[in-house]
Order: structure tokens, then sequence, then C-alpha cells
């Protein structure tokens, strides 16, 4: 057999010695059920405490809001909560994220409204004293019109832009677009509109800036686009108005992968296997957006790059630094010589290494394949577990059950869910453990927390939606509560292991 295409999770500590502990997880499995989320509250507020030394290390001031839609955990919302009103905030979506988020001990200025909204959501976020991020001049008018309406005060406001161009010619001759269109924001070439919609609103909204949020990780793009807004809110300054923030929105990422030679040798063997050059690597042969076409490869790849050298706070470290090439200054610079306060809204990046996965094994089969893989069926479906889902490709930790633990040869199984639809796999991949496992084993799926825990999760043929909890590492064992009991004021009781 050829040599294991191992793709191991990057783990660090706590979450390090929290999958070292197998009789405390299996323990926890035993009591709450598979599948099972596992939390480490003061791993979020870690993760914030890294991206304020970098604005300490630029000398910008501002605030980091978490993007709530990467989890739904309420340990963490109060975690959060715990922190420096003036530096730590929550990015909220939706009325009940909003809800949420109030519930959870965030105060109405530490809250950031983005995305679609209805009349609800600008209604409360207007009452609860929310910062709300506009996404265009309509958006604008009803919510200045529900100010009026209702008698509130002035609301501040974001406004956030898209359609960020570059000139091409010579003397700014021609423009492209630096990224890709998006749905939301206002594009800069309607700039006019909308900062007459501010003027015209003056008396209902407080501008205190500028957003935007790039698809992409590209870190010249962002770059580039900064300066465009910070051009635009010089442009806003000469029309009397008094902008003070820049958010540059999320996307720092996550490095899930621990080796790049593993990520290297995996993505140029899927190539390999699409031509059909060594055996296949996925379930009936899927590209993942590769395809074969008369012996050439077409099309790309639909995968998160799993091995980052460089993610979250120091990839806004990166982005910081980078010497801009039409205003002459470096990001961080700008921001300082124009007095803005920066502003972003990591999810991912805020809970790298703050959750975990846990699935039972329910049984081990061959599979029906020629290769002589075996299938293993786990007591989680593919929303319980989502990675794949957003492109991340990773292995999971084999957790024996009981003290035998090294036996068996490394082997490439196929992860199946716990649903009755083929489709239901929790990976396509054809993924490498060191031994075969056995029913009653666990799988940790390491460093879940982002989009992956609960984004996807459903009562589909009302099988259970994974419990989460809440856990702490006191002396020489974990602690534990479920999610929706943790507050950081209290010590965790449950203590098992």
């Amino acid at each position: 057999m050829d040599a294991p295409l191992y793709l191991r999770p990057r783990v660090e500590p706590p979450l390090a010695r929290l999958l070292a502990d197998r009789p405390f997880l299996n323990s926890l499995v035993d009591a709450l059920g598979s599948p099972l989320n596992v939390l480490i509250p003061e791993a979020v507020a870690e993760n914030a405490a890294r991206f304020r030394a970098v604005y300490r290390g630029h000398h910008l001031t501002g605030r980091v809001y978490f993007a709530h839609k990467a989890n739904r955990s309420s340990a963490l919302l109060r975690r959060l909560a715990a922190e420096d009103p003036a530096t730590v905030g929550v990015d909220v979506a939706s009325t009940e994220e909003l809800r949420h988020a109030l519930g959870c001990g965030f105060t109405g200025d530490r809250i950031m409204a983005t995305g679609p909204k209805d009349a609800a959501f600008l209604w409360l976020a207007a009452r609860a004293g929310a910062t709300v991020s506009l996404d265009s001049p309509g958006e604008l008018e009803r919510l200045s019109g529900l100010v009026r309406t209702h008698a509130f005060g002035r609301v501040a406001v974001l406004v956030r832009l898209s359609g960020f161009e570059r000139a091409t010619g010579h003397g700014g001759a021609g423009t492209r677009l630096l990224s890709r269109r998006s749905r939301f924001g206002t594009p800069l070439r309607d700039k006019e509109e909308l900062l007459s919609a501010l003027e015209r609103n003056a008396d209902t909204v407080e501008f205190v800036g500028a957003a935007y949020h790039l698809d992409t990780t590209g870190v010249e793009e962002k770059a580039r686009a900064l300066e465009q807004c910070v051009l635009f809110m010089d442009a806003c300054r000469a029309r009397g108005l008094a902008p003070r923030a820049l958010d540059i929105g999320g996307g720092f990422g996550v490095g899930y992968v621990a080796e790049a030679e593993e990520w290297e040798r995996w993505t140029t063997a899927l190539t390999e296997a699409v031509l059909g050059v060594r055996p296949p690597l996925t379930w009936r042969g899927h590209g993942y957006g590769l395809r074969n076409e008369g012996g050439t490869v077409r099309g790309a790849a639909a995968l998160y790059p799993a091995y980052r050298a460089t993610a979250g706070p120091g990839y806004l470290d990166e982005l910081l630094s980078l010497p801009a090439s039409v205003l002459g200054r470096p990001p961080a610079t700008l921001l300082l010589e124009h007095l803005h306060d920066l502003y972003i809204e990591p999810g991912r990046s805020l809970v790298d290494q703050c959750g975990l996965s846990l699935a039972r094994v329910l049984d081990v089969r061959p599979a029906d394949t020629d290769a002589g893989h075996h299938l293993v069926h786990l007591a989680m479906n593919a929303g319980d577990m989502s990675l794949e889902e957003h492109g991340v490709l990773v292995d999971p930790v084999l957790l024996p059950r009981g003290e035998a633990a090294g036996d068996g040869e490394p082997v490439g199984v196929y992860l199946a869910g716990n649903l009755c639809l083929e489709g239901d796999l929790i990976t396509r991949r054809l993924v490498f453990l060191p031994r075969l496992p056995r029913a009653g084993d666990l799988l940790a799926f390491a460093n879940t927390a982002g989009y992956a825990m609960d984004f996807h999760a459903h009562h589909a043929q009302r099988q259970p939606v994974a419990r989460t909890v809440a856990v702490e590492r006191r002396g020489d064992s974990w602690h534990w509560c479920p999610d929706e009991d943790y507050w950081p004021i209290t010590p965790l009781g449950g203590a098992v292991g």
C-alpha cells in the first residue's frame, strides 16, 4: 500500500490537552450522547487578546467584533462579554442573534448589526443602541423612518461599501474590479447617492464610518479596498461629515492542517487521481471541483486552504503592514494619520482552537469499492460536523475505547453519517487513520467551533442534534457544564476524569 495520505489537524494548548484525555471525552459521550460538541471558553478570550496585541503593535485603537454566526454557543458569547467593553464586541446578523447577544451580557453600544435587516431587526437594534452597518441608501431611509416614527435618539451607523476598482491605464484611464462583486454593500460608483442620504438624514443617524468585507484570502485586495475606504472617508469630511472608524470585516482565516507537506502531497494526489494515474482518493471519484477532460485537469478545487502559514492575528498584522500602492503608506499608517479607529469582525479565526466535535463509531464494514477500503458509520451526520461543507479537509483523531489503542496498521476509510441517505457522508475523501476503528471508539474532529459544529445542524429523521458543553481545566481534572449554563463568574461543575 502507498504511504497513508494524512491530513493531520493542527492542535495547540489547551485543545491538545483536551484531546489527550480519552477517558474524559469518552465519559462525556457516555453521559450526553453522540454527537457532542465541546467548547473551551477561555480559548476565545485568548484569541481576542492576540488580535488586541496586533492593534497595540501598530498603535491602533478600535474594537474586535465577534461574528456571532460562526457559532451558536452562549458560553463563548458570555466569555467575550466579560472582556474589556472598549475593545471587544459582537457582530449580529439577525434579530435572534441580537437578542442572544443582549441576553449574554453585551450592552447595545458593543453590538454591530450587519446583514439583511427586516423592520423588527432595525427597530431592536435602534432601540438597544447598537451600531447599524447599512448595506444601501434604501436601508438607511428605512432606519431613519423608524427612528422618526418611534422618537429614538440618533442611531450610530456605518455604511458598507463594495465594487472597489483600480485604475489600469496611464493617468487613471480605465478601471477594473479589485474583487468579485458582492450582493452586500453600496458600490463606490454610487457614493454620491449614499452621501446625499447621509446628509439628508443627519437628524436620525450618526455617521460613524465606512465598512467593507471581501470574500477573498488575497491580502493585497483587502489593502487596496482599505485605501479606497480611507479616500471615501476623506470625501465625507469634505462634505462636513465626521467619520471616525473603518470596519474591514473578517476573513482572517484558520490553519487546520498541521503540516504543509501533507497538504501539498494530498492536493497533488487528488489531481493525479482525477487524471486516473493513481487510485481514487474519494467516494465515487468525487473531484472537489476538478474534472478530467481528455487527459487534462479542468475546473478549480473548491477547497479551503487548510494549511495556512499565516492566519488569524498574523494575517491581520500582515494586512496592516503591507506597503500601499496608491497612497504610499501601509494601511496601519493610513489609519493612524487619519485618526481612524479600526473595527474587525473575525468569526472562524476568533474561535480557532476553541472546540471539537465527538462522534461514536456505530459500525465498521467493508466498503463497496475495488480497493478494499472500509466504511465507518458514525452516530453523527454531515449537518452535525460540516467542515467539508465549507471546503475544509482535515483528519479526525481516533480515540479508542478503553485501553486498547496501539494495535493495527494505518488504514484508509470512508466516514458515513447516521441518516438513511446515500449522500450523508461526513467527508467524501478517503481518510487515513492509524488503525481500523472499532464500534464504540470515538472520532474527534478538532477545531470545529467556526461554522462547523452547529451551522448546518438539523433534526432530519429525528436524529439527535449535538448537545454542547463548556469545559475548563482545574488542577488535574477537566470540569464541564452544559453550554447554556456557563457564566464567566462561576466555576464549572461536573468534574469528570
